[in-house]
């Protein structure tokens, strides 16, 4: 008492393994182990298909990791070369204010002896620093040679008032 019904199934899936399609043709009474069969065939062609779908998707996870690891290569890299840079700068700004106050208190020291040394000009040519008030009489004036002379001789009198005035980098500590 079976019927006999030809039925004719197809069905295709991409496995992703290089089969493509798949027929299959069912000559049966439809009975439930040929679906049972199918419905496996089935199944087992779509975990194929979700296990090459995960492994490409690790794939490409794993190239994105890589990739990230190798721009945090180079970030760290240029970040290495940007703080040596700005060491290297900062020596070098450090290096130029130090000459910078040293060259400051030099131009002090030679004002402050330019100003001694017009001191000496004004006391010795303005404020006559001879002994003998013959020389600062308007009336009496005396000529270059005896004047250059009586400098000469004052000059070796106020010996110590030309003394010079040395300054030196190592005398300023910081």
């Amino acid at each position: 008492m079976a019927s006999s019904s030809d039925t004719t199934i197809t069905s295709s899936g991409g496995s992703g393994l290089g089969s493509g399609s798949s027929s299959c043709l069912i000559r049966s009474s439809g009975s439930k182990e040929d679906l049972q069969h199918l419905m496996d065939q089935k199944k087992k062609n779509r975990m194929i298909s979700n296990r090459e779908s995960a492994r490409r998707s690790r794939k490409r996870k794993q190239k994105q990791l890589d990739d990230l690891e190798t721009q945090l290569s180079q970030l760290r890299k240029q970040n290495n070369q940007m703080i040596s840079s700005v060491n290297i700068t900062t020596q070098h700004y450090m290096n130029v204010e130090t000459e910078n106050q040293v060259l400051q208190a030099q131009v002090a020291e030679l004002s402050h002896q330019l100003r001694s040394l017009n001191e000496i000009i004004d006391f010795m040519y303005g404020g006559c620093g001879f002994s003998d008030e013959q020389y600062c009489n308007s009336s009496n004036s005396i000529n270059g040679a005896e004047f250059a002379d009586e400098l000469l001789i004052n000059s070796l009198c106020y010996g110590y008032v030309n003394q010079p005035i040395l300054a030196s980098a190592d005398m300023f500590m910081y």
